[in-house]
């Protein structure tokens, strides 16, 4: 009983240590800059919602907004193409070429991303890269590719390969066996991979600000810094933009929710 109790208490403290900072960053985007200042924990009084019109005033920030789906989008999308193409063949045939391929993305896990700057910075520039969205996609899925293969690899480990050699005898080739079984089998776990690479780049802030110049194709986490000057920070208006910028990913996980859980589910099943 001791213990169960001991584990309530710990659920809770953690469940007020996520539960503080969003109520901060809720409530304060619906307060003026003066009322901030002066009861940065207090209610909004009045409530304004001048933040969030304010914050879409003019199209700059839904240039922002689109240039972020536009990168986020074309990063999930090749990433779960390649990644599951990549998966699939190292589960599928296996021996010990697949095993020291997988262990070369294993290996890109280990290197911190930021010691890979200065050369990612170079070749981009190098091949007229730099300061483009696709440039940006390009560079986030050679980055996220480790992590995607990790994870696919390991859901599909859990598919029947009776299924797939059953196939196999009726003549499908590989690719109808990738396309129409492999993928539609895995489709709980690609939603669940979706999901971490949706919030991983739709939050990045590092890549863009490597590659990105332009004013005009800068992501939301890059231009939230706008908001930010040399003498006074507009934390309002910034913590506004915190929260429009958490709305599609809040969406995204409602939607997926399901498949999310299986997905993980399926992965920890492995073996």
């Amino acid at each position: 009983m001791g213990m169960k109790w001991f584990g309530r208490v710990i659920l809770l403290l953690y469940a007020v240590l996520i539960t503080a900072p969003l109520y901060f960053v809720v409530v304060s985007s619906f307060k003026t800059t003066q009322r901030f200042f002066a009861s940065p924990l207090g209610w909004p009084k009045p409530f304004t919602f001048g933040n969030f019109s304010g914050i879409f005033k003019g199209q700059t920030m839904w240039k922002y907004f689109f240039n972020s789906v536009e990168v986020t989008l074309g990063t999930v999308i090749i990433e779960l193409a390649l990644g599951s193409l990549i998966a699939y063949a190292l589960f599928r045939f296996g021996g010990i070429i697949a095993k020291i391929i997988f262990g070369l993305f294993i290996a890109g896990l280990i290197v911190p991303s930021q010691v890979n700057m200065l050369p990612i910075y170079s070749l981009t520039h190098k091949l007229g890269w730099s300061d483009h969205l696709y440039g940006l996609v390009l560079v986030s899925v050679a980055m996220l590719m480790p992590l995607t293969v990790f994870m696919l690899k390991g859901f599909m480990q859990v598919l029947n390969k009776e299924i797939l050699e059953a196939g196999s005898i009726d003549g499908a080739s590989e690719w109808k066996l990738y396309a129409r079984i492999a993928l539609p089998l895995s489709a709980p776990s690609l939603a669940a991979t979706a999901t971490f690479l949706f919030v991983m780049v739709w939050n990045d802030l590092l890549i863009p600000m490597l590659l990105i110049n332009s004013k005009s194709k800068l992501t939301l986490p890059l231009a939230m810094l706008q908001f930010r000057g040399e003498y006074v920070t507009d934390y309002p208006m910034l913590l506004t933009g915190v929260v429009i910028t958490a709305i599609p990913m809040v969406v995204m996980f409602l939607f997926l929710q399901r498949y999310f859980v299986a997905g993980v589910m399926a992965g920890s099943l492995k073996g």
